[in-house]
């Protein structure tokens, strides 16, 4: 890029300084002013807006010139946007202004219910999950939990079709502050702080997990639940 590249076609060819009755300042001080007022500026500025503002006779396009040339190898460089111009941050430094943000997602009342039948219950299928539901689990439900690293998946069960199972992490543990089964709240507990009804939903059964465990990577104990209610019983 010329310095020509800085006058404005739109601009008169006479210099702003030969029009003007008054002395204009130095070009040391009008550079400054550019300076000023496209640090300040939160969009471009083009020429005529930086004559429009800085005192009559100025020199926009050669304050520009020397601004630009002064800024030549610095972090933050000043370039021509369209007819405007601006200060931008270096090109081989935008890697620095990149910045990492951790979106905290809700869970849905489906994902909810999953985990808890999963904690409570593992290992558990997915069949024994909708059957505890009543509805069907749909994929993007576990693949959720699994990328929260709070469900991961267990070992088959030596059945028909040998299905795979389901069991919590130790990262679940570690964020609800549990040590093992034993510290998951029982039925009264939950009905207490207002999570469970009175009464559980009409068609819901209870799935004996004691009977399925096959010592998932010691999470929990076989007998990890029988000092506390189910989380669903029996209607």
């Amino acid at each position: 890029m010329t310095d020509s590249d800085l006058h404005d076609p739109a601009e008169p060819t006479n210099s702003p300084q030969s029009e003007s009755l008054f002395a204009a300042p130095p070009l040391a001080e009008q550079e400054r002013m550019v300076e000023a007022i496209l640090f300040a500026s939160a969009e471009p500025v083009g020429i005529p807006e930086l004559h429009a503002r800085m005192p009559h006779g100025c020199d926009a396009p050669a304050a520009l010139s020397l601004l630009r040339r002064r800024y030549e190898g610095r972090g933050v460089q000043l370039l021509r946007v369209g007819d405007a111009w601006a200060f931008r941050t270096a090109a081989d430094l935008g890697f620095l202004m990149t910045r990492e943000i951790i979106e905290t997602r809700k869970l849905s009342r489906a994902a909810i219910e999953t985990l808890a039948i999963i904690a409570y219950h593992q290992p558990v299928t997915r069949a024994e999950i909708e059957e505890i539901r009543g509805v069907s689990v749909s994929k993007g439900t576990v693949d959720q939990l699994i990328e929260l690293e709070w469900v991961k998946l267990g070992k088959r069960r030596m059945t028909p079709g040998r299905p795979v199972t389901f069991i919590v992490t130790q990262e679940f543990l570690d964020h609800f502050g549990l040590e093992n089964a034993r510290d998951l709240p029982g039925l009264k507990e939950l009905r207490a702080a207002g999570l469970l009804e009175n009464r559980p939903p009409p068609g819901t059964e209870m799935v004996d997990e004691a009977a399925q465990d096959d010592g998932q990577d010691g999470l929990f104990e076989p007998d990890a639940l029988g000092d506390s209610d189910p989380l669903i019983e029996d209607p």
